[in-house]
C-alpha cells in the first residue's frame, strides 16, 4: 500500500513538473535616424536612414547589457539586403549563440546607400560626411536606444568589401569608439598591380552629365567607382556634375595621369596610409583582423592585402591575417562559413562581455 502511494504521489508529480519554455526568438528591428550631418552633401542623399538592429534571443525579457557588433554593407548593397527574408545573416548569429560560439550580442547594420554606387566611409562634402554619421549619430542612438555594454571594449566592427575598409578605417582612426575589428575580404588597404588609372572609361566620365551615365555596364564595373571616390577623396564643389576632381587630366585628350591628385587620392584613401598615420591608435585596439579569397577575379586586391599583412608587420602591429582558398563572395554566409567560423570567434575572444560598472 505505501509502495502504491508514492508511486500514484511520483505520477502526479511528473503530470505537474515546470518545463522552462524556450527563450524567445531573435528579432530583427528597423529604426530611423534624421541625420543632420549628412545635409552637407552635393550628391542628393536621402536623409532618412534606417538602420538594422538584430536582437539575440531572449533580449526583450531580459535586463542583460549586450556588446555591439556593427556591420557595414559593400558597395552595391544595402543593409535592408543583408537582413531581408530568405538571407542568412539573422539564422547565422542565431545558430552561433545557440552554439556556444559567441555570447548574446546584438549587431546594428545602417543604411549607407546614395545615389552612387555607395560610400567609401569616409567624410566629404561632396558625396556625405559618413563617418560623422557613424560615429555622431549612429552609435549614440544604439547605446541610447537599446541595452548596450555602451564602450569600446564591447564593441567591434565589421563589413564586406567596402564595408571592410571602413570598418577598419573607423577602428584604426577611433581606438575610442571601436575596439576589436574584422574586415572581410576588403579592397584599398594599398595599390594593387595594375596602375588605378588605368581602370576607367575616362571618356565616359567626360561627356556624362549625371551619375546615372555611368552605371548600369556590366562589362564596366570600375568607372562608377572610381567616380565615388573621387567625390570622397578629391570634392570639389565649384564641379558639376560630379562636384570632385580626378586622377587624370579630362582635359587632356586623350585623359592623362594627374600625378598630384592621384597622389593625394592615396594618401587620403589606402589603408596603409591610414595605418601608417595611426600606429598609436593601432596598438590600442583589441583585435584586428582581415581575410581575402585567393581567386578573387581582381587580383589586385589579393596583392593588396597580402602587402598589408607585411605593412602591418613592419609597423609593429599586432593583428591577424588570412588568405582562404575562394571568391570573396562565396565563404562567409554558408552554413559553415567564415561567418560562424571566423568572423564571430574572433569577436567572441576579443569583445569584453563584462557588466558596466555601477
Amino acid at each position: 500500500m505505501i509502495r502504491r502511494c508514492f508511486a500514484l504521489a511520483f505520477a502526479a508529480l511528473s503530470f505537474t513538473t515546470h518545463v522552462p519554455a524556450a527563450p524567445a526568438a531573435s528579432v530583427v528591428e528597423t529604426k530611423y535616424i534624421d541625420s543632420a550631418v549628412l545635409k552637407q552633401n552635393r550628391v542628393g542623399l536621402e536623409l532618412h536612414r534606417s538602420v538594422k538592429v538584430y536582437l539575440p534571443p531572449g533580449y526583450a525579457g531580459s535586463k542583460t547589457r549586450y556588446p555591439v557588433i556593427y556591420l557595414l554593407h559593400n558597395i552595391n548593397w544595402s543593409n535592408d539586403r543583408i537582413f531581408a527574408p530568405g538571407t542568412a545573416a539573422q539564422p547565422t548569429f542565431d545558430r552561433a549563440i545557440a552554439q556556444g560560439v559567441i555570447k548574446p550580442f546584438i549587431v546594428v547594420a545602417p543604411d549607407y546607400t546614395s545615389p552612387a554606387v555607395g560610400p567609401m566611409y569616409a567624410n566629404s562634402t561632396t558625396s556625405g560626411m559618413w563617418e560623422d554619421f557613424t560615429l555622431l549619430e549612429v552609435v549614440p542612438f544604439i547605446d541610447a536606444n537599446y541595452r548596450t555594454l555602451a564602450r569600446a571594449e564591447s564593441r567591434g566592427i565589421t563589413g564586406d568589401g567596402f564595408g571592410a575598409f571602413g570598418a577598419l578605417r573607423y577602428a584604426f582612426e577611433h581606438p575610442e569608439v571601436f575596439s576589436v575589428t574584422y574586415g572581410m575580404h576588403p579592397v584599398g588597404t594599398g595599390p594593387g598591380l595594375v596602375p588605378m588609372y588605368s581602370r576607367p572609361n575616362w571618356n565616359k566620365v567626360r561627356s556624362a552629365h549625371s551619375f546615372a551615365e555611368l552605371t548600369g555596364d556590366p562589362a564596366d564595373p570600375y568607372t562608377p567607382i572610381f567616380v565615388a571616390m573621387a567625390q570622397t577623396f578629391l570634392p570639389n564643389p565649384d564641379r558639376p556634375p560630379f562636384y570632385c576632381d580626378f586622377i587624370v587630366d579630362l582635359a587632356a585628350e586623350p585623359a592623362r595621369l594627374d600625378v598630384e591628385n592621384s597622389v593625394l587620392l592615396k594618401s587620403r584613401f589606402m589603408l596603409e596610409k591610414t595605418a601608417a598615420d595611426n600606429v598609436g591608435n593601432l596598438a590600442k585596439l583589441r583585435g584586428i583582423k582581415f581575410d581575402w579569397g585567393r581567386y578573387d577575379p581582381n587580383q589586385d586586391h589579393v596583392y593588396a592585402n597580402q602587402a598589408f599583412t607585411r605593412k602591418l608587420e613592419e609597423l609593429g602591429v599586432e593583428h591577424e591575417a588570412e588568405e582562404y582558398r575562394g571568391l570573396p563572395w562565396d565563404k562567409y554566409w554558408t552554413e559553415n562559413g567564415r561567418m560562424i567560423e571566423e568572423v564571430l570567434p574572433f569577436f567572441a575572444r576579443h569583445l569584453s562581455t563584462a557588466p558596466l560598472l555601477p
